[in-house]
């Protein structure tokens, strides 16, 4: 009996665990949580900035993922393209670097000028902003549309279809969803899976 009582109890410890995190889950058309995070040149970026724009391309990535360096180039792009029609990038590195040192505030730095990033590249320090997200991997995109003073999701997900090489993607998946957009239209597609490392936290006592 005391052993099932302890396998019990064990059971609703981690039943409640997941029910925690998908509590903080973001599904599409649900509002986006603001945040106030530190850019590459040491200036607070805030979602709330973003008021006089249609809408955002939040993107959770890092340095170090494959995957993630896989995208980069395309996520510059999406910028360039995108943020003259007011969707521009914002970027957010979830990791902690204690676990990555690559992902660290100066390692950051360092790339976003090696690549000529155009746009915010945040540190979510304390690693606060990415679990009301529910982001999972590097990358992962939101798309976030503004309605009057708040952001809904649109699409949540990969950016594309084919993260080893751009020049076989079959679907833009961002980029498809932001042209239904400003059509008047819903996304075509509102989920995509996302293809990345896993975010890097460390391991609690």
């Amino acid at each position: 009996m005391r052993t099932f009582s302890l396998l019990s109890i064990a059971t609703i410890a981690v039943l409640m665990a997941f029910a925690f995190k998908g509590d903080k889950t973001l599904s599409v058309g649900d509002v986006a949580p603001d945040f106030t995070l530190k850019n590459v040149d040491g200036k607070k970026v805030s979602l709330s900035d973003y008021n006089d724009k249609k809408g955002v391309i939040l993107v959770f990535t890092c340095n170090h993922c494959p995957f993630a360096i896989k995208w980069e180039d395309r996520i510059i792009e999406l910028d360039k393209n995108y943020a003259k029609k007011d969707w521009p990038v914002v970027a957010i590195n979830p990791n902690d670097p204690e676990v990555v040192p690559n992902d660290g505030p100066e390692e950051m730095k360092k790339r976003a000028k090696e690549k000529g990033f155009t746009f915010p590249y945040l540190f979510d320090e304390g690693q606060k902003i990415f679990p009301k997200y529910g982001a999972t991997k590097t990358p992962h995109v939101f798309l976030l549309k503004r309605y009057k003073k708040e952001f809904k999701v649109e699409y949540i997900g990969a950016i594309d279809d084919n993260y080893q090489d751009a020049s076989k993607v079959t679907t833009k998946y961002v980029e498809n969803a932001i042209e239904d957009l400003e059509a008047g239209k819903k996304p075509r597609l509102t989920e995509a899976k996302a293809i990345g490392c896993s975010i890097k936290v460390k391991q609690q006592d």
